[in-house]
This record gives C-alpha cells, structure tokens and sequence, in this order.
C-alpha cells in the first residue's frame, strides 16, 4: 500500500512545478522615447552623415588653428590678388585661391565658421527658450492668456524675419553677432510658440496630467515635471531644422550690407565681395558659397533624421 504522506507531497508538488513551468520571462525593461529615439537614429546613414559634417563643423569654429596657420585677415594684393586655386596644396594658403583683397579663400571659409555656428546655436537657443516658455503658459492656462500671447503671436507672425531684421539691425551704429542674434530671436520666436502651444494642448488632456493634479501637484511641478518632458520633441524637430535657416539669414543679411560688418569674418561678408568679380574669378564665390550650402543641409538632413525618430507615425 503507497505511503499516503509521499502521495500528497507529490501532489503538492505538482502547482509549484506548473507554476515554474509557466512563469512568464523575466520582462525586458521599458525603453524611454529618447532611448528608443536614439536606437533609430544610429541606424539612419542621413543621421550619422549629417552628425559627422556638424561635428566637424564645430571643431573649425572653435579651434580653426588646427586646420591652418594663414591670417585670414592677412591680405597680399602685390602677389595674391585674384591668384587661382592650386588643387594640389592640400591645407595651404593657395587651396581655394586668393580674393579681392589677396586673402587666403582657405582660411577665411574656416574662420567664417565660427560666425555662423554661434549665431545658429545662439538664435536656435533663444527662439526655444522664449517661445517654448509663452507656447507653454498659452497652452497650459487658456483663457485670457492664450488669447494675449496668441495675438501678440500673431502680430509678430505677420513680420518678414528678413525684412524686420533689416528694420532693427539698421538701428544699430555697429553690427556684430550679438546685435544679429537679438533682430533674430526678437523675430523668430513666433514659430516656436505655436508648436509649442499645441503639443501642451495634447499632452495636458493626458491621464498622468489629471492624476498629478488630483494628488496636489503645483502648476510649476505640473509644466516642468510632467508636461514638459512630453511636449518638447516637436519643439526640438522644428528646433534642428530652424537652426540652419538661421544660419542663412545671418549670411543673406551680410550679403546685403546690412548683417556682420568688417573685422567679423562671415561667409556672407565674402559672398558679397565675390560676386564682383564672378565671371573673372568664380572660386572666389563658389568656396564660401558651397560651405555655406553644405552647412545649410546637413542642419537640414538631421532635423529631418530626428522629426522620423521622434514621431512614431513616421516609422
């Protein structure tokens, strides 16, 4: 006869051996949007291209020494002036030729650089601080404070950035880069409002937003805790793209006499110089033209790489 006390062990056995047989496996962890965002993103050649070029782009406005010992302000019109590019000297004075004024072409497209990387970043930071800041209160309060900032908004919408910068830039005895970032921020915060505006009108309907304000959250802890984080991607898409639309206004502004003035050196500043001799001497115009042309792009290329990373519609 079994012995009934084995049996019954067995038997309560038996759910623990079920149990460890159909225990589920262990949960890989939740990856965040910015996470998952960068996973895409390695995987994009227009990403890694686009990084690449603004990578290196910001190493030659910040130290353009490395790349060459000429003065670009050094002028030889005895010897250089006009004086065609020589292809075959490599990082020298005489790669892209010379201009006008005998300056090295080469030296002046790298330190032209640093004028258009700061103001890029500098107008692409202010235009999200300040209209990020009122797209947010619109958004989040409503009521008579959307309709304020929506008007003011509006107002400043119906201003040409270019022609307005003109207007404010003229007001100015001496044009530098921080007179040219001020006409530019104090324009171009508009677009940033209203991408702003309506992703806090989505994301404030959001469940988690009800319960923070259910358990006694503040409206600072509310806009900068919760919302916030969840609203700010289509403000970096549009962020990205913008930034080398500034830079093009920067140089248009130069072209136009009305943007950097000598001693600042700026792509613009010499694309209005070349186009005086443009049929004699078209690598005067054609070198800071094409830099110009490919930083431009390659902002454009990563905005365009991190809108299809951030916008899971896209993918």
């Amino acid at each position: 006869m079994p012995d009934l006390t084995e049996k019954k062990t067995a038997e309560d056995n038996i759910p623990a051996q079920r149990t460890a047989d159909t225990a589920p496996a262990k949960q890989e962890k939740a990856r965040s949007l910015g996470s998952d965002a960068w996973n895409d993103l390695r995987r994009k050649p227009i990403f890694v291209i686009s990084a690449l070029l603004i990578l290196l782009l910001i190493v030659i406005a910040i130290a353009p020494s490395l790349f060459t010992s000429v003065d670009p302000r050094a002028g030889d019109l005895r010897n250089h002036y006009l004086t065609k590019p020589n292809y075959s000297h490599f990082f020298e004075a005489d790669w892209f030729g010379y201009d006008l004024q005998g300056r090295s072409i080469y030296a002046r497209v790298l330190y032209g650089a640093r004028a258009s990387v700061v103001v890029g970043i500098c107008v692409t930071v202010g235009v999200t601080i300040l209209g990020g800041i009122a797209g947010m209160l619109a958004g989040y309060f409503g009521g008579w404070v959307d309709t304020i900032i929506s008007r003011v908004t509006d107002i400043f919408f119906g201003i040409p950035l270019l022609l307005g910068s003109l207007v404010i830039l003229n007001a100015f005895t001496s044009r530098t880069v921080w007179s040219v970032v001020f006409a530019l921020v104090a324009l171009g915060w508009t677009q940033m409002t209203r991408v702003m505006r309506g992703s806090v009108i989505t994301v404030k309907q959001a469940d988690f937003v009800t319960a923070a304000k259910a358990l006694g959250a503040g409206t600072g802890r509310i806009l900068f805790k919760h919302i916030l984080p969840n609203a700010i991607a289509p403000v970096i898409v549009v962020a990205t793209i913008a930034l080398g639309g500034y830079i093009a206004t920067e140089a248009t502004l130069s072209f136009l006499g009305i943007g950097l003035q000598d001693p600042t050196i700026s792509w613009g500043i010499d694309i209005n110089s070349a186009q005086k001799v443009i049929r004699t001497a078209p690598f005067a115009l054609f070198f800071p033209a094409g830099m110009l042309s490919i930083t431009v792009l390659a902002f454009i290329m990563l905005g365009d790489a991190v809108r299809d990373a951030l916008d899971p519609k896209l993918r």
